[in-house]
């Protein structure tokens, strides 16, 4: 297995966050690379993420995660995969309303980040078709279940 060092900064406190434990073992499962790297993992409230989403994705408002890929500088190699930044309301927000539980959805988060910061992406269908499908794949190793399944199912009715 490879090695993914997990930096975990908790900025808000959130009663229904996972454990510093349940963060390592997803991002470690999601990692796909073949050399040892570190993320760091930020839990924050939502004035923060709207700033960041705003500054860097030109959104207004809070959302989900954030990805922010580590770009090093020509010529120096350090064995960084990046940053994620999670905004714990928006999370207990959505979960509540796609009915799923609190801990599949930080998962979900962690496993789409990840998957972000490794270059994956869903900006169009055939990306977003791979990346789901990766998605589902890795949150099912873990013992969670489809998290697009909610959705599609409101799609149809």
């Amino acid at each position: 297995m490879n090695e993914l060092t997990v930096d975990l900064q908790r900025i808000v406190e959130a009663p229904g966050a996972p454990s510093d434990a349940d963060f390592e073992r997803w991002a470690q499962a999601a990692w796909l690379g073949e050399n040892p790297s570190e993320v760091t993992i930020r839990i924050v409230a939502s004035d923060e993420s709207a700033e960041l989403n705003s500054q860097y994705r030109g959104k207004s408002g809070p959302t989900n995660v954030l990805s922010f890929p580590f770009e090093a500088p020509a010529g120096i190699t350090v064995p960084l995969a990046g940053d994620l930044i999670i905004c714990a309301p928006v999370v207990e927000k959505e979960a509540t309303e796609q009915q799923k539980t609190l801990t599949e959805h930080w998962a979900h988060m962690v496993v789409h980040g990840m998957l972000h910061l490794q270059g994956y992406d869903h900006i169009d269908d055939n990306d977003a078709e791979v990346m789901e499908a990766l998605e589902i794949r890795l949150l099912g190793q873990l013992g969670f279940s489809n998290p697009y399944e909610t959705e599609e199912t409101e799609k149809d009715s």
